[in-house]
């Protein structure tokens, strides 16, 4: 591993690979990045073609149909949770993006959150992880005071399921409690009804502040027509229990009847449109300057595999405006980097885990991705700082956890780690996570890990999640399982300890994957790396609507 010294090579954007190794390292990524695109083109082809061209022959546009038309010409739609459900429901027969399209988007020039149902995916019915889904898209909203539109098409919940999705505080309910608690809080809440809208989910469109209908392909009732049969003994068709006419005429339940997609879309752009203003919270934004060094260089930068040492200096010079960064106590705690900078223009403090061998000051070496005390203290007292100043906080983390062993623990790494941990609990300004490799231990909590609230958590293909490194987990796991069998009277040969070894590896590899995070909501999305600094832009642009995140205190905190 190479060495970090006051007069090293390795300084903030300097270069720091040979030509050879630079390219071995960006075709490794790229090949990563192919992968991560042929998987979401396979994901938003939703349930397949032939239902694609199903709703169309009925007149309806695709869920991302709905969403491009929605959005501003020449703006990006930058959807969140697109490998929600990767590799689960397989039994069902799957559950694309868990059957919802969620993200944000400009419209009318207002950022907006956008969640639209899928009904190629199970005609949209929901599955427990499109309700934690739709949660998270409410919570960002909710979050950062941002319009929130729904595009609702939707059979309602998935029955065989029913259990793991109605009753339960983080449920079905929860929706339509965060559908009221939205509104008494002054974010706008729009919904078109462009389908089926059942029983409880009713209540989603209704409980907006305005909602739309359209005539022939949307209807919403609390039980259709087989179930008035079977519970009344009543005769009704679908549009006279609840189409169009029956709530934009006798019911009065909705609001807008309008006779397509394409009116609905137009409707809700001019309702957004005539918005009035709010307040911000006034974050420092300057003209913005291109980072020093070109981002998709940033490939060259990172390694593909998790052990392996390099500069996160390097990474964040193609992250950062050129000419912004200001390292705050550069030669104290190194293994941690804090410094003040801008990005796209937007003043940050970035806090991100060193991946090189370091010195501290009394020489020692420092092993790279491993939170010390003086690095946690030095993180803490920085994180403290950035919201002293009201700054937006980025987090790029690869952290394979705290330091271990009797002498760190003589020095009181867990004191030290706790005041870490406490001061991004509690800190009230706007949270970025970027996990750019390792993800381990107490380190992902202290590095501000999805427990702890940051406004976007997000992935590159190159991320591990787990509570350990795999090859530590699968001994560790080893050792437990050889003991137990060992009392049971079975002793393994060492040809069988080494299949279970593998076979432990490569489950605990698979649930480390990024991929594997994304599909649980672990993380909102994984990101090609040279998006980052436009998705941190775009997450600070969405954070100053919320002004009303003050004062910031802590609890006790041992010193």
């Amino acid at each position: 591993m190479a060495e970090v010294t006051s007069d090293s090579e390795f300084k903030l954007g300097s270069p720091a690979l040979s030509d050879e190794k630079e390219k071995k390292r960006a075709d490794a990524i790229q090949a990563l990045i192919d992968e991560m695109q042929s998987r979401i083109s396979q994901i938003k082809l939703g349930g397949g073609i032939d239902r694609i061209e199903r709703e169309h022959n009925r007149g309806k546009m695709t869920a991302r149909e709905r969403v491009s038309a929605l959005v501003d010409d020449g703006t990006v739609f930058n959807e969140l949770g697109v490998f929600v459900a990767d590799g689960m429901y397989e039994e069902e027969g799957g559950c694309p993006a868990g059957g919802t399209v969620m993200g944000l988007g400009h419209v009318h020039g207002r950022l907006c959150m956008i969640v639209a149902n899928d009904a190629t995916v199970k005609a949209g019915a929901w599955f427990p992880i499109t309700a934690k889904k739709n949660l998270r898209a409410q919570e960002i909203a909710m979050e950062n005071r941002i319009p929130i539109i729904y595009l609702v098409d939707s059979a309602g919940v998935y029955l065989p399921m029913q259990d793991e999705i109605f009753p339960d505080k983080e449920h079905f309910g929860r929706i339509f409690r965060n559908n009221a608690i939205l509104s008494s809080m002054g974010v706008p809440q729009l919904a078109a009804i462009m389908g089926s809208c059942v029983a409880g989910g009713a209540y989603l469109p209704i409980m907006s502040d305005e909602a739309l209908i359209v005539d022939g392909t949307g209807s919403v009732f609390l039980a259709g027509p087989f179930l008035v049969k079977a519970a009344i003994g009543e005769d009704v068709d679908q549009e006279a229990l609840g189409g169009a006419s029956t709530h934009s005429e006798i019911s009065g339940v909705t609001d807008y009847n309008v006779p397509d997609d394409q009116t609905a879309i137009e409707t809700l752009r001019r309702l957004v449109s005539q918005l009035g203003p709010f307040p911000k919270a006034g974050y420092t934004r300057e003209d913005p300057i291109a980072p020093a060094f070109s981002i998709d260089e940033i490939y060259s930068v990172i390694p593909k595999g998790g052990s392996q040492p390099y500069d996160m200096e390097q990474v964040i010079a193609r992250v950062i405006d050129e000419g912004t960064w200001t390292p705050y106590k550069e030669d104290y705690g190194q293994t941690i980097l804090t410094g003040y900078a801008r990005i796209d223009g937007w003043s940050v403090g970035v806090v991100a885990n060193q991946r090189l061998v370091v010195k501290n000051a009394e020489g020692e070496m420092q092993v790279g991705g491993v939170i010390y005390s003086d690095s946690a203290d030095k993180a803490a007292r920085f994180v403290m700082n950035c919201n002293q100043k009201r700054i937006p906080l980025v987090f790029l983390q690869d952290v394979t956890g705290f330091m271990v062993g009797s002498r760190a623990e003589h020095g009181g790494i867990i004191k030290d780690g706790a005041k870490m941990v406490n001061a991004v609990a509690n800190s009230v300004v706007p949270k970025f996570t970027i996990i750019v490799g390792n993800s381990y231990g107490a380190g992902n909590y202290a590095m501000c890990g999805k427990a702890y609230d940051p406004r976007l958590i997000l992935a590159w293909p190159t991320a591990r999640i787990a509570v350990m490194g795999g090859a530590q987990a699968a001994k560790t796991l080893l050792q437990i399982q050889v003991a137990k069998l060992k009392k049971q009277g079975k002793e393994l040969t060492q040809g069988e300890q080494r299949v279970m070894l593998n076979e432990i590896e490569d489950r605990y590899r698979s649930q480390a994957s990024p991929y594997y995070a994304a599909a649980r909501l672990w993380v909102d999305e994984i990101i090609d790396p040279a998006a980052t600094r436009d998705w941190i832009s775009l997450g600070i642009e969405m954070s100053d609507h919320n002004p009303n995140i003050w004062p910031f205190s802590l609890g006790v905190i041992q010193t």
